[in-house]
């Protein structure tokens, strides 16, 4: 599951929708809906989210919110190594497969430090 689908999830029970019921009002069917919540379709289009924050009423900040959650929300992320540097490489690997075995303490302390670290230089640019 992805964070977005999470919270759509979360935002369905809240207010005691169904998934069927929300694919009609947005216009979608149940199995795509179904899909973006257990993480195994792409990250919803902005049109999408926006759809969706319309149709439970969500205030500026909780919309900003679950856009950003969207975003984070690639089910299959991909990551291009070339260019970087042997250490920097060889820790992407390392971590893609590591990750599915880590505890939620450790998750939590590696967001924590990539959200507080500063980079030293500007990050790539790509073409």
């Amino acid at each position: 599951m992805t964070p977005f689908g999470a919270r759509l999830r979360e935002l369905r029970a809240a207010r005691g929708m169904t998934l069927s019921a929300l694919a009609t009002r947005l216009a979608v069917s149940p199995a795509y809906l179904s899909a973006l919540e257990h993480g195994r379709r792409g990250t919803p289009s902005l049109g999408l989210v926006h759809q969706i924050c319309e149709a439970f009423d969500l205030i500026w900040d909780d919309a900003e919110a679950l856009a950003r959650l969207a975003r984070l929300s690639r089910p299959r992320p991909r990551l291009n190594a070339a260019g970087l540097t042997p250490e920097q490489t060889a820790l992407a690997n390392r971590f893609a497969e590591t990750l599915p075995h880590l505890p939620p303490e450790t998750i939590a302390a590696i967001q924590t430090l990539i959200e507080t670290a500063r980079p030293t230089k500007p990050s790539r640019q790509r073409p």
